[in-house]
């Protein structure tokens, strides 16, 4: 133990181990006491007293060296019992070393744990996940794929079971009901995706009983630096299908297609992008017939043509995406592997899809969505591991908070990392890795071969089969066979080639006689653009003290050598007259390599803080959105919160047209047709003789208020059971919340667009945007209560029994929702209505037909007896949107599209802003 704490990883680092040992140490004696004094049937006894304790006030700090130990123990009392693990029997022999148990102390304290592949990350989460669901709340464990989280659930279930928790999986597929079930459980495995979708999901639900995810307290993140680095440029997106025709992106792929570079469009593959040259405007202006794609009538196309162009130029097949089954898949850039289910937004998916002609896909209208970078910091608690963190640290602590501790390995590395072997070209380069992997294979030291595009292994792949060398490719195309492939690499005389190392996550253990051949050899064939991937290649060999070799094949003519100077050194080599095939090791070149790659990780880094700077300002609004929206959900009876949004709109009103300061200009006409938005009496219609008998602000205002509060209670006194005004309390304020807020996730992302512009100006973007956002989330909020309580006073809610012969006699066919649609004549006689074509109102009636017989149905079964004509009877429901307005809405209009008729007409003169 001391020996490990000797070894230097850095002033702080060095400091914080030497703390945490020290608890490592009492965490053993603590374990030892236990083998003495615990028996198995113990072990649940224990955890019950812990939770009891926290429950009296100790704190999960308190008991950590307890916990810990008793987790220590359990493993120890394991050993030798066998458990189905993904169908295999697996012997437990797994007992925590003492740099697990400071892996675990990290995790506990909310800190990123790098370790090295091999290290036990698995085992070492056991610790603080146990530790921390001793609060009864629920802790989650995230990981990169669905078959890992299978996997570690069932692997460490064991292990949880005797230690007396629950442990579930989030899954894809699942239903509501088997997602409580697993979110009822104490521990669970999950996807970073399928977790931030239940989230989504929840904030979505009409029914409290469909929201699962109860609380977000405690989260560690396995292979953190792939969910929380490069996968957070993704935001998480559920949506709905548009309406736009699918036909203008073939003509705008057609017209593209002619476009050539340097005369057309420039391309920038430093900045990946690309922009139409004055000659390329005007080819496609002459070639869709468009007077000027930059006046009023062509700018609605730039934007399309501009995706079709990236679709073009940037986006490149079997590297940024694969064409299967007919679909076009996006392809992880850091991992290989297939993203299903994923897709590029705004336009520039549907553009590939024309390009590779397959069927395409409609747009998609964004219904909820979150970033990962907000999702996660919405945890209580977050913490991390990872064999690859350090260089990310400062993206870490200032995004997430989250501090990076070196975590040594339990024996000394021995792998043999060599130098890089510098080719002049691509295929000399290709070449020489092909002869040194034979030589390997025919030795039968196994290989591993990581690539960084489809492309590249598929390469590697036909000139090995010339050679007659028999390996596994690895990639985005063979995902489904990711884990069994990688735990086969370690075997004698296996050569795998991996894409950008798919199959993190599943340990490589050497095969029998491997560790006399030299252990496993990693080649990569090139340097990635972040150090952190090449990394957590050249961690795959050397596992546990293994022997093992590394070595990088570069070539001048690499992406990342020839937009970062390769061609000076091409050059060079050139004059020298060195071979294609002859590598070169130069210092020069290596501190070039690395300096590219650190230019390229700031870039990345500068877009993600970007991104998530942006997002913040989205997510405060998401805050907002989602508080008031869970207020109407989870709350059984919101008479109250709507009485306070009438209240809030008077005052309005009042601020609008009859303000304290000017009584004299009081605008009465106005105030009165404010009113009329809202309700208007034609029996006794009010006047504005009414309203000039009150001539103090404070009179008029409760005056108004009364009057529309009178009214709404003369509504609930129609009713024959006050609940289904509660029900259609509930139904109408969430529809109205949910349809303003996706109009709102559209006009900001067109916002973001706009205030790109403004740095011409020389104003912040940022600063812009946020001003704006803050002006666009007030009024939001204000057109969600005014709509709300609109539709609550317009709304009619007809309950009539009838008998079973007046009910065939009347109506041959039983009343449904399609009936609705279309009343019979007698009906319109008995209640005059309009036809509805907005789409919010139609949503809305049909909720609160539904949320009418939902209560009638809870007041039915509480009765015990009833009339015989009741019984014989049906109750039958018509929900009537009373016209507020002459004016027919367009039948096509967007579904989504809120209805505005119930904002107030503001004042002509001497408007004020909300």
């Amino acid at each position: 133990m001391l020996k490990l704490i000797k070894k230097v990883f850095g002033d702080y680092n060095t400091k914080e181990l030497k703390r945490i040992s020290k608890v490592v140490e009492k965490i053993n004696a603590k374990e030892e006491e236990y083998q003495q004094i615990l028996q198995n049937d113990d072990v649940v006894k224990k955890t019950n007293e812990f939770k009891e304790r926290i429950q009296n006030g100790e704190t999960v700090d308190d008991l950590l060296v307890e916990a810990f130990a008793l987790v220590k123990f359990a493993c120890r009392k394991l050993c030798g019992t066998s458990w189905d693990v993904r169908g295999n029997q697996t012997e437990w022999n797994m007992i925590p070393y003492d740099v697990q148990l400071i892996g675990g102390i990290v995790l506990h304290e909310g800190k990123i744990a790098e370790m090295k592949t091999g290290e036990g990350k698995t085992m070492v989460s056991t610790l603080p996940m146990y530790l921390n669901a001793l609060t009864e709340k629920t802790c989650f464990l995230v990981t990169v794929n669905e078959y890992l989280a299978q996997r570690d659930a069932e692997w460490m279930g064991g292990l949880y079971n005797f230690l007396g928790l629950s442990v579930g999986v989030s899954l894809n597929q699942q239903s509501v009901e088997e997602k409580r079930a697993t979110y009822d459980c104490n521990i669970i495995y999950g996807t970073n995706s399928e977790f931030g979708f239940d989230y989504l999901r929840d904030n979505m639900a009409t029914d409290p009983k469909a929201m699962v995810q109860n609380n977000l307290y405690y989260a560690i993140v396995d292979e953190v630096d792939s969910i929380l680095v490069d996968e957070a440029r993704t935001p998480l997106i559920i949506s709905a299908p548009d309406n736009k025709t699918i036909d203008t992106y073939l003509t705008y792929s057609q017209a593209v297609k002619e476009l050539k570079e340097d005369e057309h469009y420039n391309l920038d593959e430093k900045a990946n992008s690309v922009a139409l040259t004055e000659e390329g405007m005007n080819f496609i202006e002459n070639k869709l017939g468009i007077k000027s794609l930059y006046d009023e009538e062509g700018f609605s196309d730039v934007h399309m043509i501009e995706q079709a162009l990236k679709a073009k130029a940037l986006f490149k097949r079997d590297q940024n995406y694969v064409v299967k089954n007919g679909e076009v898949i996006i392809v992880d850039e850091f991992t290989g592997r297939l993203m299903n289910g994923r897709r590029y937004s705004d336009g520039l998916h549907q553009a590939i899809e024309a390009k590779e002609g397959v069927t395409i896909k409609r747009e998609s209208r964004t219904l909820a969505t979150i970033t990962l970078q907000n999702y996660f910091r919405i945890f209580e608690k977050l913490a991390g591991m990872t064999g690859t963190a350090a260089t990310e640290a400062e993206e870490f602590s200032k995004i997430y908070g989250l501090e990076v501790l070196v975590i040594p390995t339990n024996e000394p590395v021995v792998r043999n990392d060599m130098s890089d072997a510098i080719y002049k070209s691509k295929a000399g380069k290709y070449e020489a890795v092909a002869r040194k992997v034979k030589e390997l294979h025919e030795k039968g030291q196994p290989v591993l071969v990581g690539t960084i595009s489809i492309e590249q292994s598929e390469i590697l792949s036909s000139k090995l089969q010339s050679m007659g060398t028999v390996h596994n490719v690895l990639n985005a195309k063979q995902h489904e066979k990711e884990a069994e492939i990688v735990a086969g690499a370690g075997h004698k005389g296996s050569v795998t080639i991996a894409t950008n190392m798919a199959g993190r996550g599943t340990d490589i253990k050497l095969g029998e006689g491997v560790k006399e051949l030299g252990g496993l050899y990693v080649i990569g064939t090139e340097r990635h653009e972040s150090r952190r991937i090449d990394n957590q290649l050249r961690g795959r060999s050397g596992r546990q003290g293994d022997p093992g070799a590394s070595q990088f094949y570069v070539s001048v003519e690499d992406d990342l050598m020839r937009l970062f100077g390769g061609d000076k050194v091409k050059s060079l080599m050139e004059r020298l007259g060195v071979p294609e095939d002859m590598p070169i090791e130069n210092r020069f070149i290596s501190n070039s390599i690395e300096g590219a790659q650190k230019k390229v990780e700031g870039h990345h880094f500068d877009i993600r803080k970007h991104l998530v700077e942006y997002d913040d300002v989205m997510n405060k609004h998401r805050e907002i959105i989602y508080k008031r929206r869970k207020k109407f959900l989870e709350n059984e009876d919101v008479k109250n919160e709507i009485f306070l949004l009438i209240e809030k709109e008077v005052e309005h009103m009042i601020e609008l047209h009859a303000p304290v300061k000017d009584i004299t200009n009081w605008d009465f006409e106005e105030l009165l047709q404010n009113i009329f938005v809202f309700h208007k009496d034609e029996l006794s219609p009010l006047s504005v003789e009414d309203l000039k008998e009150y001539r103090t602000n404070e009179e008029l205002t409760e005056f108004i208020k009364k009057y529309l509060w009178e009214q709404y209670q003369r509504k609930e006194a129609e009713l024959p059971d006050p609940a289904i005004l509660r029900n259609a309390e509930k139904t109408i304020g969430l529809r109205v919340v949910d349809t303003f807020w996706m109009e709102h996730i559209d006009q900001m992302s067109r916002l973001r667009e706009r205030v790109a512009f403004s740095g011409y100006a020389g104003k912040d973007p940022l600063l812009e945007y946020k001003n704006e956002a803050f002006r666009m989330l007030d009024e939001i909020l204000a057109n969600i209560s005014r709509s709300t309580i609109g539709h609550l006073m317009h709304v009619k809610i007809e309950v009539r029994t009838e008998s079973a012969t007046q009910q065939q006699e009347m109506h041959p066919v039983k009343q449904t929702e399609q009936h609705l649609a279309k009343p019979s004549e007698q009906e319109i006689i008995k209640a005059p209505e309009r036809k509805i074509t907005n789409p919010l109102e139609q949503a809305i009636q049909r909720d609160t037909m539904q949320s009418a017989k939902l209560a009638l149905q809870n007041k039915d079964a509480k009765q015990t007896a009833s009339s015989q004509e009741e019984k014989d009877g049906d109750t039958t429901i018509r929900v009537i949107q009373a016209d507020s307005s002459d004016d027919d809405e367009d039948e096509d209009e967007n579904m989504l599209k809120p209805d505005e008729k119930y904002l107030p007409k503001a004042k002509k003169k001497k408007k004020k802003k909300r």
